[in-house]
């Protein structure tokens, strides 16, 4: 008995294995995220973070920083989205599997409001209704869908290649202050050579703080775009073929009626 009340705390915590997938996304991005931090903390406890933001004299790796950590919450968004609208399908192909809704067009009814598949159901229903029992195509449609879809990686992707930018926009103006103490040396004695060392050492030091974390940055915004794109991938697939098993044939059969 012990066991069988555990089992069922569990189901309610975790849900169906069904519910357990169309979290999926916002659970990479948790996992991701989560090891990034540990990371980040690991950085700061070795005081790497501290003497980055010492020798950075133009900012440019705070900047990179803020950038990464908004862009994140955007991506973070997204995930929630596309978990929510695997959400809405998966109830909605529910109800067609319970209430035997492929005959009619009863399961506009059932449509959740506002999302993805509601939005592509009615035009589907508009362009069979024109076509008064024609074959009905969605290739169209669903290249609608998509494109709107991989619209929400766009920022994400721009700013994963600006970052990329960043450091490279970096290491070039690291490489000028290094080179500055070189240009303006007029005499060779030990004080002089030691200040212009020092002076070539901060650019450097510079150039490498930059590089290093907007390659990191962009290398762990892309993963983080990459998990998002899966989890498109997966909704644009379920919304077609729920759409062609169910919601297809039960627009032709009434067309046909």
């Amino acid at each position: 008995m012990a066991i069988s009340s555990a089992q069922r705390r569990s189901a309610v915590v975790l849900g169906t294995p069904s519910e357990a997938r169309d979290f999926l996304p916002v659970l990479r991005w948790l996992i991701l995220m989560s090891l990034t931090s540990f990371g980040c903390i690991a950085l700061w406890q070795l005081s790497l973070f501290q003497s980055m933001l010492e020798t950075d004299r133009t900012h440019i790796s705070l900047l990179i920083l803020l950038l990464f950590a908004f862009t994140s919450l955007h991506c973070l968004v997204q995930n929630w989205f596309v978990s929510r609208e695997l959400i809405a399908t998966r109830r909605f192909e529910e109800a067609l599997h319970r209430k035997r809704l492929t005959r009619d067009l009863d399961a506009m009814d059932h449509l959740p409001t506002g999302s993805m598949i509601a939005r592509h159901v009615s035009n589907m229903v508009v362009k069979a209704q024109a076509q008064q029992g024609r074959r009905i195509d969605q290739s169209v449609l669903l290249r609608v869908l998509i494109n709107r879809l991989r619209g929400r990686e766009r920022l994400g992707l721009f700013v994963s290649e600006s970052l990329l930018r960043l450091a490279l926009l970096g290491t070039a103006i690291g490489f000028i202050l290094m080179l500055i103490p070189m240009a303006g040396l007029n005499s060779f004695d030990a004080e002089t050579l030691r200040k212009a060392l020092s002076g070539m050492s901060g650019g450097m030091a510079v150039a490498l703080n930059i590089t290093v974390t907007g390659i990191a940055a962009a290398l762990l915004l892309k993963l983080q775009y990459f998990f998002l794109a899966t989890g498109v991938v997966d909704l644009f697939d379920k919304i077609t073929e729920v759409t062609e098993v169910h919601v297809v044939p039960a627009l032709e059969h009434t067309g046909d009626a």
